[in-house]
């Protein structure tokens, strides 16, 4: 049986397109911006939104830029 203290916790990592996302909204820009700027519908921008507080455990836009610069998702 695995040690519980020598197992590994990932954390999660930002698709590519997430992090695109992400900048926009620590720039902001609201949903319908981000989804003109990068040609998608404002709708997948929340879907990528949603993705992302999901693997963070944030609650809402600003806890999510809030972490995104802390963990230097953000260049």
């Amino acid at each position: 049986m695995p040690d519980a203290l020598n197992t590994v916790v990932c954390e999660p990592t930002p698709t590519p397109r997430e992090r695109q996302v992400l900048a926009l909204l620590a720039g902001g820009e609201t949903y319908c911006g981000i989804g003109h700027r990068l040609g998608i519908s404002p709708h997948t921008v929340d879907t990528h939104l949603r993705r992302l507080r999901d693997k963070t455990g944030t609650t809402n836009r600003t806890q999510l830029v809030v972490l995104a610069i802390q963990r230097g998702y953000l260049s």
